[in-house]
C-alpha cells in the first residue's frame, strides 16, 4: 500500500472522513431517539461488517487481515469502543454543535501521545494549538458556573479516548493494512458489545433501521478514510484537517432540530479551530549540524 507523505492525499482522505462523520452526526441523533447506545453500536458493526466484506474479498481474503498485533488492536478498539458510545449518549444531552465543538479536542490528546509514544516532534505551533484548545474548553464547559452539563463531560471524555484511537491507529498503520485496521476494528467492537445488547435489546422500526444502515456506512468507511489519510501524513497533521465539521455540525443542527448555539460555545470553538489551523503550520527542517574540521 501507497505509504508515500503527501499532504493532498491526506487531504482528500479526511474530506471523505469529514462527509462521512456529518452524516453520522445526524444519523445518530435520529437512531437514539428510540434505540439504547449499546444497541445501536452492535448493529452498527455487525451491519459494517457485511459491508466491508466485499472490500475484503478485493483485497484478498482474510488470509490478508492476519496481524501480529493483535493487542494493539484490541486495545486501541476498547478505548474507541468507549469513546463512541460517550459520543452517541452526548448526542441525546447536548447540541450537535457543542459535542462536535468540544470533540475537537481530540487533536490536543492525540498531538501529546504521538509527541510521547510516537516520536513525532512536538513544536510552538502544537503547544499553542493545545494551549487554545485547553482555553477553549474551558470557555464551553464553564465549570465556574456551577451548571456544567454531564454531556459536556461525557463529550470531553470521548475526545479523550478518541484522542488516544487515533494515536494507537498512527502507530498501528506502520505496519497494517487501513483495510486490517477496520476489520479488526469491527471484530473486537461487535465482540465487546454482544452482551449489553442483548440486555437492552429491542426491535427497531424500519425508520430506525434506515438510520441504523446510515450509521454502518458512514461510521465503518470513515476509519477506513481516516486510516488511509494517517498513510500519507503524521497524526497532528491529518486530525486538525478535520476543523470544518464544527461550524458545518452547528449549521445542520440549526437547519434541522433548530438548536442555537450561545456564544461561549461559539468563542470556545474558535479558540479550538484557530489552535488547529495553527497546528498545520508547517514544520521547519532541523538545521544539519557543522562538522568542524
Amino acid at each position: 500500500m501507497d505509504r508515500t507523505p503527501s499532504k493532498p492525499k491526506a487531504a482528500l482522505w479526511m474530506a471523505g472522513w469529514l462527509t462521512l462523520m456529518l452524516i453520522v452526526a445526524v444519523a445518530g441523533r435520529e437512531a437514539t431517539r428510540e434505540l439504547n447506545v449499546f444497541q445501536l453500536m452492535e448493529l452498527r458493526t455487525v451491519i459494517g461488517f457485511f459491508m466491508l466484506y466485499p472490500l475484503i474479498r478485493l483485497n484478498g481474503g482474510f488470509a490478508k487481515l492476519k496481524t501480529t498485533r493483535l493487542p494493539q488492536h484490541i486495545g486501541r478498539n476498547l478505548i474507541h469502543y468507549g469513546a463512541q458510545l460517550g459520543w452517541f449518549f452526548a448526542l441525546t444531552l447536548i447540541p450537535l454543535g457543542q459535542v462536535v465543538a468540544i470533540e475537537f479536542t481530540m487533536p490536543i490528546w492525540t498531538a501529546i501521545l504521538a509527541a510521547s509514544f510516537l516520536g513525532e516532534r512536538m513544536t510552538v505551533w502544537k503547544i499553542t494549538a493545545i494551549v487554545l484548545g485547553l482555553i477553549g474548553v474551558f470557555i464551553i464547559v464553564r465549570p465556574a458556573t456551577g451548571v456544567v452539563n454531564p454531556g459536556q463531560l461525557i463529550a470531553l471524555a470521548a475526545a479523550v479516548g478518541f484522542g488516544i484511537s487515533v494515536a494507537m491507529v498512527k502507530s498501528l498503520t506502520r505496519t497494517e493494512q487501513a483495510l486490517a485496521i477496520i476489520f479488526w476494528m469491527l471484530v473486537v467492537q461487535s465482540a465487546a458489545g454482544f452482551f449489553p445488547c442483548l440486555y437492552v435489546w429491542k426491535w427497531p422500526s424500519a425508520y430506525i433501521w434506515g438510520w441504523t444502515v446510515v450509521i454502518a456506512f458512514c461510521g465503518t468507511f470513515s476509519h477506513y478514510c481516516m486510516a488511509r489519510a494517517m498513510l500519507h501524513a503524521d497524526a497532528t497533521v491529518v486530525v486538525p484537517m478535520d476543523f470544518l465539521r464544527v461550524p458545518l455540525t452547528a449549521i445542520a443542527g440549526w437547519l434541522i432540530y433548530s438548536e442555537r448555539l450561545d456564544v461561549f460555545t461559539v468563542l470556545g470553538a474558535i479558540l479550538i479551530l484557530t489552535g488547529n489551523l495553527l497546528n498545520l503550520k508547517p514544520t521547519p527542517a532541523p538545521v544539519p549540524a557543522r562538522v568542524a574540521v
